[in-house]
């Protein structure tokens, strides 16, 4: 059976903005790793037009970075799932939008062939979470207090605590540190 892998960067008060993160290179090949190691990727709708098409742009573009340009690669050789309502159509060819039962869509992938699945963004890895389906969490935390934005979690209720073990942990040059849990 497939793992399900959360993935999130988080400031040190627990804000899940973007745009407040460390995102140099060591942090690009961190997750580059992590995106090749999978099979596939799952977002909400937010998170999938935040990703797509920039990645693939990136992927393309010989003014990129190489960390960049490497990410954008691996993020764009896999497939990927976007839950979603209101998206019509995704037009790069990769992607299958999903909008039925998320808890349902999940167990059926998890029973699927292939490497493991990806989960990121806030909503729907939220709820992955409340249903008990999250296999594995992986928390970057940058060492920067945002302040205010959306909080990791919010609004997560659970029907009782989930225990974690952590498993690896590892301390980059900007001071951002990776975590990574297990669902015990």
């Amino acid at each position: 059976m497939r793992k399900l892998i959360y993935a999130i960067n988080v400031s040190i008060d627990g804000c899940c903005d973007h745009t407040k993160m460390i995102a140099d290179d060591e942090l690009h090949d961190h997750y580059t790793k992590l995106v090749r190691g999978v099979g596939l990727l799952v977002y909400g709708r937010k998170t999938y037009q935040l990703m797509v098409p920039y990645w693939p742009d990136v992927a393309k573009d010989p003014t990129s970075s190489t960390a960049d340009r490497e990410f954008g690669q691996a993020f764009d050789s896999k497939d990927r799932v976007a839950f979603s309502r209101t998206l019509h159509s995704a037009d790069d060819g990769k992607t299958r939008i999903v909008r039925r039962d998320l808890r349902e869509e999940i167990l059926r992938l998890k029973q699927d062939e292939g490497g493991d699945i990806l989960a990121g963004g806030v909503d729907i890895p939220s709820q992955l979470v409340e249903l008990g389906l999250v296999d594995e969490i992986r928390i970057v935390v940058a060492p920067v207090i945002a302040g205010k934005g959306r909080r990791l979690f919010d609004g997560v209720s659970l029907p009782e605590r989930q225990r974690l073990k952590l498993v690896e942990s590892k301390v980059f040059e900007s001071g951002c540190v990776s975590l990574r849990y297990l669902k015990q």
